[in-house]
Order: structure tokens, then sequence, then C-alpha cells
């Protein structure tokens, strides 16, 4: 198991270069070297079968000159060897290859005139080299006469026939084995230049990628004129360097902005400290921890917007409750003063699921905006539409030109208008609403109205079957 580890760990420490290359080339080598072998052998296999029917025929041929009742020095073929073993197990004759030697095998066919296969590797008749037989029992009658004279009494005789010529693997295996390894290894050497040249534009994207994210995001990668995946991936990689400068622009303008406003406040309570220090005689205390307190209370502000919107963007989840939309309006509306005047025109029973909590700061951060800019009415209605709630906040202020409605989004958006944040706030409450209705699946945007600016909340309904959502608890209405 360790061994095998090992062997994981290396493969994924390789480059997907030389990956794919052991994988092509091991690809190409089972896809020519099976078809190989099987070819070889099933020609081995015919080629064994002709040389053993070669020495059948031998076999007969010999057998056929025994029962005429003489033994000749058998010499066929200079790559066949023979021998002609006696009733008693003496060799009568035998080819040259064999002469003086003993019996190829003590083994003796069962049957006459039935040829068998034999298979031998055993020394010294094989000198090293294991031989294919054909051993076949002849019953001779009489007496044989045998070349260079004299007789050998008849009865079961065998005659063994042998060849040494090599028919597996075939001669010119070694030649096609060798030729298909070279071709493997020449094909896996073009498959390492080839991916070589067709990464070398992701190789480059890579550099300058690590590059531009050190010193500058302003920066982009080259895109080849390739028309393929690395042409759409270099593309792709400068349009997320686009929406990443954006971002690391908006986190500086948000840290910019964030630290003045932080600055704001304390420099005022600053201010108005040091005053009161230079004559503390004459200063009126009650008057100046007022005026302190005042700037404590913006401080505060801005500090609990800005770590609500690091919680929003952290993604923490809130909690998932039934909240009724109009009754999240009655009990807002219960805990404000009644000026400027609210209308409200509340459908019953519009339900959504999400964080009471949030959608309360959500309708807060809309009447806020809407008390600060109305001049004596602020409308509040909710409705129910075929595919969302909806929740919509007008006042009858100076209203929000077209091309400012999604800027006014926008984290201490600064606005040429009447509608300027000086009149009070943090400069997040919009951006914080906006944020917290996209948490919860539903979007928040400014539509046209008749006067004023109409803000409209849209959130999804209930799915069917949500048993997870459970009922607000009860202090939350005030």
């Amino acid at each position: 198991m360790r061994g095998d580890a090992v062997i994981v760990d290396r493969w994924r420490r390789l480059s997907l270069r030389a990956r794919l290359t052991v994988l092509n080339a091991l690809a190409l080598a089972v896809a020519a070297l099976v078809p190989l072998a099987i070819a070889l052998g099933l020609i081995s296999a015919r080629t064994e079968d002709r040389i053993i029917e070669e020495l059948r025929g031998i076999a007969r041929q010999v057998a056929g000159e025994l029962r005429q009742g003489y033994a000749p020095r058998p010499v066929p073929s200079e790559l066949v060897d023979v021998q002609v073993v006696d009733a008693r197990g003496q060799v009568v004759t035998a080819s040259a290859g064999l002469a003086g030697r003993p019996p190829m095998t003590t083994v003796r066919p069962s049957r006459p005139d039935v040829p068998e296969r034999l298979h031998l590797c055993d020394p010294p008749i094989t000198a090293g080299e294991c031989l294919h037989v054909v051993a076949l029992a002849v019953d001779v009658p009489g007496e044989v006469r045998v070349t260079g004279g004299g007789t050998v009494p008849g009865g079961r005789w065998v005659v063994y026939t042998g060849t040494r010529r090599r028919h597996y693997p075939p001669p010119y295996a070694e030649v096609l084995v060798t030729a298909t390894l070279l071709t493997v290894a020449l094909n896996g050497w073009l498959t390492y230049r080839v991916i070589g040249r067709v990464l070398r534009p992701v190789r480059v994207i890579r550099s300058e990628l690590a590059e531009i994210t050190t010193t500058d995001l302003g920066r982009r990668v080259t895109v080849p004129e390739s028309h393929g995946e690395i042409e759409q991936l270099a593309l792709t990689v400068n349009r997320t360097l686009d929406l990443l400068e954006g971002l690391v622009e908006q986190q500086r303008r948000f840290a910019s902005d964030a630290s003045h406003d932080l600055r704001s406040p304390l420099t005022a309570i600053r201010a108005q400290v040091e005053e009161g220090l230079l004559a503390p005689e004459e200063t009126d205390w009650v008057a100046t921890a007022r005026a302190i307190l005042g700037s404590v209370d913006r401080l505060q502000a801005l500090v609990t917007d800005l770590l609500l919107v690091a919680t929003l963007e952290a993604g923490g989840a809130g909690s998932r409750d039934l909240v009724d939309l109009a009754e999240l309006v009655r009990a807002e509306l219960g805990r404000r003063p009644r000026e400027p005047r609210v209308r409200t025109r509340l459908e019953p029973g519009v339900v959504v699921i999400g964080d009471l909590q949030r959608l309360t700061r959500v309708l807060a951060n809309l009447l806020d905006n809407a008390e600060r800019h109305a001049k004596s009415t602020i409308t509040v209605t909710v409705r129910r539409e075929p595919d969302a709630a909806v929740l919509e906040v007008l006042d009858d202020g100076p209203g929000i030109p077209p091309e400012h409605r999604e800027v006014v989004f926008q984290r201490f958006t600064r606005l040429d208008t009447a509608r300027s944040r000086d009149a009070g706030g943090t400069g997040l409450g919009l951006a914080i609403a906006r944020q917290i209705a996209e948490s919860h699946g539903g979007t928040l945007t400014i539509e046209d109205s008749l006067s004023g600016a109409r803000f409209v909340l849209r959130l999804p309904y209930p799915e069917n079957g949500d048993e997870e959502a459970s009922p607000p608890p009860r202090t939350a209405r005030g």
C-alpha cells in the first residue's frame, strides 16, 4: 500500500505535459503491441502446425521403409533429426545430427501408426535447445536389414523425428517488436514536443498573470490568435482581472470613504473638547456634551453599518423566519414618529421567508431615506405580484434622476443634487438594504413615479414544503 501511495504521489507531481505524454505512449504501446502479440502468436501457431505436419510426414516415410524390411540412414532434411529405435530400445539408425547418441527419449507411443507430439528439453540430446518431436510406433515384421550390413529382429519399433527450428517467436518478431517500441518512443517524443508547443501560451498566461497580480492589476495577459480554448482562457482571465481590478478599486474607495467618515465625527469631538479646555470656566459643558453625544451617535451608527457590511460580505447566514410584510411595516411604523405623514396600503397575507431583523433593517433604511427627503408624505405599500412579494416605499421629495438610480446604491455615494446624504445618515443605508435583499434572493430597485423616489423591494415567495422556516419571535413585532 505504501508503495502504491508513493507511485500515486510521484504521478501527481508530474507536469500535465509529462502525464499526457506518458498516457499517450502507454495507449499507443498497448494499441500496437497487443495486436502484434496476437498476430505473432497466430503466425507461430500456424508455423508450428506446419512443422509438426512435416515431422509426421517424415516419420511415416521412414516407417514405410521399415515395413519393407530395411532401415536406411535417414537424412531427409538437414533441419530435421531422425532416430529409429528397435523393440529392444537400441538406436538402429539416426540422422547425422544424432549419430552416436542415445535415444531422444524413453517415451514410446502406446498405439502403432498414431503419431504423438512430444516437447523435449532434456540434455544431452537437445544440447541446450528444446525439440519438438513426433514419435511414431510401427510394427515391423520379420527382420530388418540395416544399412552397412546385418539384420535386426523386428517387433514394435519407434521412429522419432524432431527439429530445432525456431518457430516461436518467429525470427522476425524481434525486429517487429523493436520497430514498434521505437515508433512508440518517437511518438512519445513528438507528443511531448507538440504538447509543449500547445501549452506554451498557457505558460505565458500563467507567468503574466503571476506578474500582474503582484505588480499591476491594470495590465492584461496576451491573447493568442488561436481561436480556440486557449484564446477563450485568456479572454476569461482578462475579464476576471477586470472584475478583480474593479473590486480592488471599490475596496480602496470604500476604505478611503470609511476612514474619512470615521474621521469626521472624531475630528468634531476633538475640536469641541479642545475648545472647551481652552476656556473651561466659560464653556457650557452640558451643551458641549450634547454636541459630543451627537457626534458619538453618528460614529456609532457608522461603525454599526460597517460591521453589518462586513457580516453580509462574509456570507453570514441569517435566520429563516416566516415574515408577514404587512405586520413588518406596522411594527416598524409603530416605533417611529409620525412626521412626515405616512400612508400605508398593506395587502394582508403577503408572507416571505427571511431574517426578520435584516428585513426590518431594509425597511428602516428605506424609511430613513424617505424621511430625509420627503416634503410631507411617505407612502408604504405591500402587495402581491405573480412572481414576488413587493414592499414599496415612495416619498414626495425631489426624486432621483434615472442615470443616478444605480449610483445611490453604492457605498458612501454623494450626489450633486438635493438628494445628497448631507441631510444625515451614514452613506451605507441603501447599499446595505440592497445587499440584504440580494442575500434573500430578491431585488431592490428604484422605479419610475409621478413625484419623488420610489424604492421597490421584491422577495420570492416560500417554496412548497419548506419546513425549515419558523415564525418570528413575538418580541420582534414591537
